[in-house]
């Protein structure tokens, strides 16, 4: 485990010795993957629960047209 934080710090002071626009750069590359994949998760995830609980959304009332 020391190893991996050693290796985090080093990582996280290379980041900071950056400047803005690289710095910027590797924080959006390695972020937004990040980020949309959390995304995924949580609304897969809710839409299990709502599922489960019996709110889930109809796919065919949607569709119909008034």
């Amino acid at each position: 485990m020391e190893r991996i934080a050693g290796w985090w710090d080093g990582f996280e002071l290379w980041v900071a010795g950056l400047p803005f626009i690289p710095q910027f750069l590797v924080v959006l590359v390695g972020m937004v993957p990040i980020s949309f994949g959390i995304a995924y998760l949580i609304d897969r995830v809710l839409r299990l629960v709502a599922t489960a609980l019996g709110r889930g959304e109809d796919r065919d009332s949607g569709n119909e047209a008034c």
